[in-house]
């Protein structure tokens, strides 16, 4: 029993230490999952003088009104016999008190810390380890006890805050209540008892405990209450007499407090029957074996939920990825595997296999479209400047037949417009592949682990796609140069055949500039354009996507990869620096994956061995 108690002590134990309790998880947390035994009671009830018949030593704080303003998580650990008792706090690692009044002083201090010298209350709990050959292996977790009235200097709240805080804990399936009651007062008005009957109607989980018998009035007893008569639980009561406020001023050790409590049961007519089940040391064991109990029916439920644990562990493990190596050949080669990875997400973007590549199709097919068919030619094609540009092209002679330095002006004049499309196709492509960029980077796991490095390999590649985009820019402009440069041939053929259709040739020698024929100019170089505008369509996107897309999907870090091999050693580790956070999460999380593995162990050892 003990080592199984033991176990569980060491699980809860080492639970704390990594904070692994209160934790907002999709998974109960293990501390919430191992029994523990909850003491409840009204405020002066005596729940520190119980806990400290159990303890055997005067360690807790005394004094009137409420005294225990943070729950106290007390683990006993039995050692052999002729060992030194001792404790240790949570908060104070490595440092051992043997004086146990030092543990009082230490137990109001550090409720000041939290709480500051007022009568306010926390939830945060103080932990303290007890060794000692005369415990059983127990956890008691010491509540605030319950009020129905706030003092000066607390809040109107106090009363409902104290309550919620000892909810939190007795609501849990697999905590024990012991629930104190003063034999001296009503059992009807208990604050322990109401409570406990609201989180455990039936009291399967409930061991009621009477202290100040000995003070009830004379002609009255508590054997009705503690035969179960007056409030039946599952478990039988059991009382308990504490020592008097002379006998902790006259500083009566517990050894002493202990025997005279068993003469009082044995010797008092009333309580002799009982004496067997009555008493700290009897509460003592009994809540031991009921502890031992609770443990071995929950070791199911506890060992599914380990595996659970651990496998969620290993897999935020494997997110934050391994820590690096030590060597320059090591560091390279995981600098070069993290950057494949990025440029592999990078190219899935880019091939449909993640979200985002389709944006650069919708340029293409929709964006750079529309904005050609925005453009206006009025400007350029009006009756004024068309007048203007053929008698200019024609100089000092007039055209003979039709005016082709004045068609080459005007559509030249036209296709110069189609360059800001063509550009602002680029610059959006160009938009839309740094966005794959810082999405591909959000998406590579590794380089969530070294914010150095993440950040060279932004530069790099946003570096890389603006020489792409010149280079684009260039190829597309170029195309729209090409199309001013050289006019596509058939169309001044069709010029002349108007004459051989029947059209007037004197007319257009004699009165050239006339509007009818200046708006027949018009409209053939609108049709050229029109024409060539439908040609970019279709040259453009092939331009881009050879010059940005393509060469993106081929080298987008070709020229990292070709610095990297001559930076300095120094400089390669500052790039493989790990944002402490992670570090010091991924710390955190191997230490708890040692634990819940060594509780999986022995477990799963003590399970066997049932």
């Amino acid at each position: 029993m003990d080592n199984l108690i033991s176990l569980v002590n060491k699980i809860q134990r080492a639970c704390t230490a990594l904070g692994d309790h209160g934790e907002a998880s999709a998974l109960p947390t293990l501390w919430d999952s191992l029994p523990a035994i909850a003491v409840v009671g009204g405020q002066s009830s005596g729940k520190s003088s119980v806990l400290e018949s159990v303890v055997g030593k005067d360690f807790l704080p005394r004094g009137s009104g409420i005294v225990t303003r943070r729950p106290l998580v007390l683990q006993l650990h039995k050692i052999e016999e002729g060992g030194r008792e001792y404790a240790e706090f949570l908060h104070l690692p490595r440092k051992r008190f043997t004086d146990f009044a030092a543990v009082r002083k230490e137990i109001q201090d550090e409720t000041d810390r939290e709480t500051g010298r007022t009568k306010q209350i926390s939830s945060v709990p103080i932990h303290l380890s007890i060794y000692s050959p005369n415990v059983v292996n127990l956890t008691l977790i010491d509540l605030p006890g319950l009020t129905k009235v706030a003092v000066e200097g607390q809040p109107d709240s106090i009363v409902q805050d104290i309550e919620n805080m000892v909810r939190s804990y007795i609501e849990k399936p697999n905590c024990i209540i012991l629930a104190i009651t003063p034999a001296n007062q009503d059992l009807a008005t208990s604050d322990a008892i109401k409570i406990s009957r609201e989180v455990d109607p039936t009291g399967e989980r409930t061991f009621g405990v009477l202290t100040k018998i000995d003070l009830m009035d004379k002609g009255t007893d508590a054997v009705d209450m503690l035969e179960g008569r007056a409030y039946r639980l599952k478990y039988p009561w059991v009382g308990v007499v504490n020592r008097s406020q002379a006998d902790i001023n006259k500083n009566v050790d517990m050894i002493a407090a202990r025997r005279r409590e068993r003469e009082y049961f044995s010797s008092t007519p009333e309580y002799k029957h009982l004496a067997h089940r009555m008493g700290s040391e009897h509460l003592a064991k009994m809540l031991s074996k009921q502890l031992e109990a609770v443990i071995k029916s929950k070791i199911p439920g506890i060992q599914s939920l380990i595996s659970k644990t651990i496998a969620e562990l290993e897999a935020e493990l494997s997110r934050l990825g391994k820590p690096i190596a030590a060597d320059e050949g090591g560091k390279l080669y995981s600098i070069m595997e993290i950057c494949r990875s990025f440029d592999q997400i990078f190219k899935e973007h880019l091939d449909g296999v993640r979200p985002g590549g389709d944006k650069i199709y919708n340029v293409f097919d929709n964006q750079l479209p529309a904005a050609l068919k925005r453009l206006q030619f009025d400007k350029q094609l009006s009756m004024e400047n068309i007048r203007k540009r053929i008698t200019e092209a024609d100089g000092y002679q007039p055209h003979l037949i039709a005016p082709e330095q004045g068609y080459r002006h005007l559509i030249e004049s036209s296709l110069t417009t189609v360059r800001g499309p063509a550009e602002a196709s680029v610059d959006a492509v160009h938009s839309l592949l740094k966005d794959l960029v810082h999405k591909a980077i959000s998406e590579t796991l590794d380089l969530k682990q070294y914010p150095g490095l993440r950040v060279e390999v932004g530069n790099a590649a946003i570096d890389s796609l603006e020489k792409m985009r010149e280079e684009s820019k260039k190829a597309a402009l170029q195309l729209v140069d090409m199309e001013c440069g050289y006019l596509t041939v058939d169309f001044f053929r069709k010029i002349p055949q108007d004459v051989d259709k029947g059209g007037n040739p004197a007319h257009s020698i004699f009165d050239r500039y006339n509007d009818s024929y200046l708006r027949r100019i018009g409209t053939n170089v609108l049709s050229y354009v029109n024409m060539v505008c439908a040609s970019l369509r279709h040259s453009i996107p092939k331009s881009i996507v050879y010059c940005q897309v393509r060469e993106a999907k081929r080298g987008l870090l070709d020229h990292f990869f070709t610095e990297l091999g001559k930076i300095e050693p120094k400089r390669l580790s500052s790039l493989l620096n790990e944002d402490p956070a992670i570090m010091e999460r991924r710390s955190a999380l191997a230490k708890r994956l040692e634990l819940y593995r060594s509780a999986q162990a022995e477990i799963d050892a003590v399970a066997w061995s049932k």
